[in-house]
């Protein structure tokens, strides 16, 4: 409930009277709303941060006994004492927000620690692992932990440099799929809305902060049961955006609803700003284009096999030679020799796992291929050719080739090529121009569907592992697409990620079009309300390595990305399945994309005032530069040090030559330089390169990193 409500209860159970009086007032104040979106700014969320060590000063709460399934002792309280060592560590507690002074004692592994919004935060970022396939290009970064905190944090790394923003926020489906204040939402709730609303303005308000001022871009995707709550509460938070809705079709079979219309659709908002303009593709997102269902689209491929009567064996030379045809799928293998008319087709050797395809009439007439096998080599290089209509059974396919006409439209841009085949075989499109017709705000794409671009891919990547509801991969790279096409540097942020299909979908936009583009991806390691009684069954609690390891992030997220990026399923076996629509290619290809996994963490004052945490904020000035290269993971011992992005000066008398291996690196960005005297910095300041931004750091250095959540 709310905070006047619970105040309001109170009163009733001191003062009947007085109470009833208030619950009157309170009344007659609610039904006279002001225009716009009003809800009950619910009491600001607390966390429970399982695995947290307990600390002296720690607000905790006690758990249950473990294999019990109650909710425990919801009041808080503050740690004021530890005694003990190992399993026999107990706490002396004092309880918070009490009338009367209470305290108790408790077993430390029978409490969690607890993150109430009005605290100050110092957080941190731990790696659990990364997975490295890019080369030089910059880390795509996934953190484990409550979303609003990372996002605290974020505001430090990338205040003002997102340029898109996608999350798919929880329906409040009454279905178990979020919670508050560490409960699931009940169905019943009178502020069931309330509460969501609460939850989500919270988090726009500082995502809103990290978006580009001019061009950044939010986009949410939502049902019924929140959508028009959720269009007032955008242009409440975004009061000078543009926010237009369209209505996105993922399921043609649709939820069949007794005596109620079927469900097929859910809804996207995108708010861009003021100088934000998408960028048309060739598809118009609701009508059928050329190259669906079994056209050809701009691409005019032709039949390798000469079909005028005059063009029988021997009529010209060069142009009788076997095609070798991988046995298994049909694909090109190799372009043989051309071979003289006096030799017999039969006696040419073929390559082993492969067939030898001819020029034949169906009668078994020897006819000429359209090109010699010097040409068609080069043009199969390109992706200019293919087979067509492969038979396994029969070991025949059509071989064909695209002609130069269609060569030339593609070298001029008038066909843009937008991906290939598994066969290596181009796919292409019209190219897009000035006349071409913005995206329509319905969409109805058969890739769009939740189950094949969706549940079927994470089938795919990590088998065996569910995820309910996921997102196809398809639909978000192509909401992504209007945004981020020409920005080969853009930054994304998905804050409800889920699966990761978002950190999916901008690895495919950087194979399709080419860039660097990061994706940073937040999600917590919930436990689905499914798979909870079972642990509980078994003695397990949140923070059990036994039970965490079941969370999404760790059973779900960070598996799903590595197994996208390595090819691999968690197994070590290859994906099966290819990649399908703009860009079709193996799944077991992976991507050449680097990506690295972390985990939030609280520090407390103690390590901060002691300079003891640096460690778990070198991911965090690393992010800030760029993700990219190398991190200084520790306090330098020479008074400086310098990565491939980023340099720290921490002994201000070593400025001189940490400026001048500064001006030595050709991507420097930023220099951190600790000191708590504004002259000095300035000092500093002036010897550094001027393309390198120069960023102060306190001594006490995490105090750049506390934050208070309910300010």
């Amino acid at each position: 409930m709310s905070r006047l409500t619970d105040l309001i209860a109170k009163a009733k159970a001191k003062d009947a009277q007085l109470g009833k009086e208030l619950e009157r007032e309170f009344r007659a104040l609610s039904s006279r709303r002001s225009f716009g979106l009003n809800f009950e700014r619910h009491r600001p969320e607390n966390v429970e941060l399982p695995g947290r060590p307990v600390r002296k000063g720690d607000k905790v709460r006690i758990l249950p006994e473990r294999g019990s399934t109650k909710k425990g002792d919801q009041r808080l309280w503050k740690v004021t004492g530890l005694s003990g060592k190992g399993a026999e560590r107990t706490a002396s507690l004092s309880l918070l927000y009490a009338d009367k002074p209470e305290g108790t004692e408790a077993a430390v592994d029978d409490l969690i620690v607890v993150a109430e919004f009005k605290d100050y935060i110092y957080p941190g970022l731990v790696s659990t692992g990364k997975v490295e396939r890019g080369g030089d290009k910059p880390f795509h970064t996934v953190i484990n932990g409550e979303n609003f905190h990372a996002l605290e944090a974020l505001t430090f790394t990338h205040r003002g440099k997102v340029d898109v923003i996608y999350i798919d926020p929880p329906y409040n489906s009454r279905a178990k799929d979020w919670k508050y204040n560490n409960d699931y939402v009940d169905p019943d709730d009178d502020y069931k809305h309330s509460k969501w609303l609460a939850m989500l303005e919270r988090r726009l308000k500082i995502a809103r902060e990290l978006l580009r001022p001019r061009t950044g871009v939010l986009v949410a995707t939502i049902d019924e049961k929140e959508v028009h709550r959720l269009a007032l509460l955008l242009e409440q938070v975004f009061p000078e955006s543009d926010i237009q809705m369209i209505t996105s079709v993922i399921s043609a079979k649709g939820a069949v609803r007794a005596g109620k219309f079927s469900r097929v659709e859910e809804h996207v908002f995108v708010v861009t700003a003021g100088g934000t303009k998408l960028t048309p593709w060739f598809r118009n997102m609701l009508d059928p284009a050329k190259g669906d269902g079994n056209d050809t689209a701009a691409l005019e491929w032709l039949g390798l096999r000469r079909r005028e009567p005059s063009s029988i064996r021997g009529a010209r030379p060069n142009q009788f030679y076997p095609i070798f045809l991988q046995e298994t799928n049909g694909h090109l293998h190799s372009v043989g020799d051309a071979i003289n008319d006096d030799i017999d087709r039969e006696s040419v050797e073929v390559p082993g796992g492969t067939v030898a395809v001819w020029p034949l009439k169906p009668d078994g007439t020897e006819m000429l291929w359209g090109l010699t096998p010097e040409v068609l080599r080069r043009r199969w290089n390109k992706g200019y050719a293919r087979v067509n209509s492969w038979k396994k059974a029969e070991k025949r396919g059509t071989v064909q080739y695209l002609p130069g006409g269609t060569i030339s439209q593609i070298e001029e841009g008038a066909i843009q090529v937008t991906g290939k085949k598994r066969d290596g075989s181009v796919i292409g499109v019209v190219a897009i121009d000035e006349d071409t017709p913005p995206p329509k705000r319905v969409w109805n794409l058969p890739s769009h569907n939740a189950e094949t671009g969706g549940t079927n891919v994470i089938s795919k990547l990590i088998p065996g592992r569910g995820f309910p509801y996921p997102k196809s991969l398809y639909a978000v790279e192509d909401v992504l697409r209007f945004f981020v096409e020409k920005s080969e540097n853009a930054i994304i942020l998905d804050f409800f990620c889920g699966s990761g299909t978002t950190a999916h979908a901008v690895m495919r936009i950087n194979r399709i079009y080419g860039g660097h583009r990061q994706s940073i991806s937040i999600t917590n390691n919930e436990v689905a309300a499914a798979e909870q009684a079972a642990l509980v069954d078994k003695a397990l609690r949140p923070g059990d390595a036994d039970w965490e390891k079941w969370g999404i992030c760790d059973y779900v997220t960070k598996p799903r990305v590595e197994a996208a990026i390595s090819g691999q399923s968690p197994d070590g076996s290859e994906v099966e399945g290819d990649y399908k629509f703009t860009d079709e290619f193996p799944m077991a290809e992976g991507f050449e994309e680097n990506a690295e996994f972390f985990t939030l963490t609280y520090e407390t004052p103690v390590a901060v005032s002691h300079n003891r945490a640096f460690e778990r904020i070198a991911p965090l000035l690393w992010m800030r530069a760029g993700s990219e290269g190398e991190r200084i993971g520790r306090l330098p011992e020479d008074g400086w040090a310098v990565a491939d992005t980023y340099g720290l000066l921490t002994d201000l008398d070593k400025a001189a030559p940490f400026a001048a291996a500064m001006e030595g690196k050709a991507d420097m960005r930023i220099a951190y330089i600790v000191t708590d005297d504004e002259r000095r910095f300035q000092a500093v300041v002036r010897q550094m390169p001027p393309k390198v931004e120069p960023i102060r750091l306190y001594e006490s250095y995490l105090t750049n990193f506390r934050f208070a959540m309910g300010r």
